[in-house]
Parts: C-alpha cells; sequence; structure tokens
C-alpha cells in the first residue's frame, strides 16, 4: 500500500468536489436561455517526450456550459492509456479536468484550465516492483471549433497541450511550462 503526502489527499478531496460543484452549477443552468453542452468523445495523445512511442487514443467526456457571454466553463472526465516500450511498463491515466474557454465567435473557443492526473504505472509480473499509483496537477492550454451538424448537434473539433507537474516538491502547479503531451479530440457536442 502507499502512503500519499497531505498534498496528495488534499486532491484527491478537492478535485471530485470541484467537480461535482461544476456540474451541479451546470446542470442549475441548463434551464435558463444559456445552452448546456456534453460532449462524448475519443481522440488521439502523443507524449512531447522523443522516445516516446506513437500516439495513443483516448475516450472522454465533457460539460460544457455558458458562464457569461464570450465565457464558458467545461468539466471533464477521460482515459488514456500508454505503454514504455523498452520495459512493457502499462501507463493509465484518468484527468479530470476543468476549463475555462473564451468564445469570440459562437462555434470557436480558446482558453485554458486545471486538471487532476491520477496515473498509474503497471509493471510487467517478470519484475519485482509493484505497481504504483500517483496523483498530479497540471495544466492545459487549448481551444476548438464545433461544426454545427443539425439544430442541437455538432461535431466538436478539439486540441490541448497538457503542461504536468515538474516534481513533487510543488504542491500547486507546474513551474515548467514544457508540454508533457498533446491530445486531438473529435466529440459529438449535444445541446440542451
Amino acid at each position: 500500500m502507499q502512503i500519499q503526502s497531505r498534498s496528495h489527499a488534499r486532491v484527491n478531496v478537492i478535485a471530485p468536489l470541484l467537480l461535482a460543484g461544476v456540474l451541479l452549477t451546470a446542470g442549475l443552468f441548463a434551464g435558463t436561455a444559456w445552452s448546456f453542452e456534453v460532449i462524448p468523445s475519443v481522440g488521439m495523445t502523443k507524449s512531447t517526450d522523443a522516445q516516446a512511442p506513437a500516439g495513443k487514443f483516448f475516450a472522454g467526456f465533457a460539460a460544457r456550459t455558458a458562464l457569461m457571454p464570450l465565457v464558458k466553463i467545461e468539466a471533464g472526465i477521460s482515459y488514456r492509456q500508454d505503454e514504455i516500450e523498452a520495459t512493457n511498463i502499462q501507463v493509465r491515466q484518468w484527468p479530470l479536468t476543468m476549463s475555462l474557454w473564451l468564445t469570440p465567435m459562437p462555434n470557436l473557443y480558446a482558453g485554458a484550465g486545471i486538471g487532476w492526473y491520477r496515473t498509474t504505472l503497471d509493471f510487467p509480473d517478470t519484475l519485482p516492483i509493484k505497481d504504483s499509483t500517483s496523483q498530479e496537477l497540471g495544466v492545459h492550454l487549448g481551444g476548438g471549433v464545433v461544426l454545427p451538424l443539425g439544430p442541437r448537434v455538432g461535431l466538436d473539433l478539439s486540441g490541448r497541450y497538457i503542461f504536468l507537474q515538474a516534481d513533487d516538491q510543488s504542491p500547486l502547479l507546474p513551474t515548467e511550462f514544457n508540454p508533457d503531451f498533446w491530445s486531438m479530440g473529435l466529440g459529438i457536442a449535444v445541446s440542451f
């Protein structure tokens, strides 16, 4: 069993509460003139490390709503899996993110956000190392476009650069901003 630091314990409590609060707030506004969108998506992620393997697929789900004119807020969760080829170590990650998007045009958005990244390293049975799980905070920059398919349905094309915490010294956000990986997603945005 792995012992977690106080900052990781706080993240374990704060991140799910933050997501629940955003989803509840978004649900309260769903009945107003503001639109509420749900976006299931699939996409590709790729590490920026020079020795990283080819990009891997991910699946995700997000909820987005207008916070005020020209500003939207989004909460999302996804799942991605990667492998360190030289060692056959499986890397599984569940990013839980919050984003603030500026919408200068109705179908175009760009902005930034924060995320809680729960990462599990699954070591091969041939190694005498136990699997380990860690939590990191990160930030992302990105944007996208929603192409209308119908009155309440659109094709959501998005991209992000993700910057993870550089070391375990800082309990807050990254201090170095070299992207750890990028993601490109394709989703179906359904408005209510």
